[in-house]
């Protein structure tokens, strides 16, 4: 068993329930991850985490959904990017009510900024039926990603990920926060995400 697995299924509740919270912004989904604990595996873990993702009500989507925060884009990424970018978020947010969620684990750095840009493009064309469960898998494998770097560094202190992190790629918080940031997260906060600044 590893020694992030161990500790996550040891350590306190409400430890475990803030951090999954970095996850997955919906106190359902990490208060079901917690339950269920202990894990044998990383895979019934992340099993785990899958069920309760497929099990998020609407209202559930939309806490999660809310506690999400814009792209960021690597330094130095010339301005007409970060205006297309701003552009096609607000395109999506005022027509679905809510920020672009994107999984970007599998996408090489290079290629992220046009990825996005083409995903919110393809995506403004659905109506808000259609895109609903396309933002809920999104979240599921943001989820996923975040849940495996949660157990594999739980024993290290968290630090930056990538610059687009905000898609899943930045390393969640400890299992064991500093006593000074133990303050349980507001669902529904846009935490700032390390690597650069949400596009406004």
């Amino acid at each position: 068993m590893p020694a992030g697995l161990e500790r996550f299924n040891s350590t306190s509740a409400d430890d475990v329930r803030r951090a999954l919270l970095t996850c997955c912004r919906s106190l359902r989904w990490a208060d079901r991850v917690t339950e269920h604990r202990p894990y044998p595996d990383i895979e019934s873990l992340l099993a785990a985490g899958d069920e309760a993702a497929y099990d998020l009500t609407p209202a559930d989507l939309a806490e999660a959904l809310a506690g999400e925060s814009l792209t960021l884009l690597p330094d130095g990424t010339y301005s007409a990017a970060h205006t297309a970018l701003s552009a096609a978020h607000a395109a999506y947010e005022s027509r679905f009510g809510h920020v672009f969620v994107i999984c970007l684990d599998d996408v090489a750095p290079e290629e992220e900024l046009d990825q996005v840009l083409a995903a919110i493009r393809s995506r403004l064309a659905n109506d808000p039926e259609e895109e609903r469960p396309l933002a809920a898998e999104e979240l599921r494998r943001l989820a996923r990603g975040r849940l495996t770097r949660l157990v594999r560094d739980s024993h290290d202190q968290p630090t930056p990920g990538r610059a687009l992190g905000a898609r899943g790629t930045a390393r969640p918080a400890a299992i064991n926060p500093h006593p000074a940031d133990r303050r349980r997260p507001h669902p529904g906060s846009r935490p700032a995400e390390p690597g650069g600044r949400p596009v406004e």
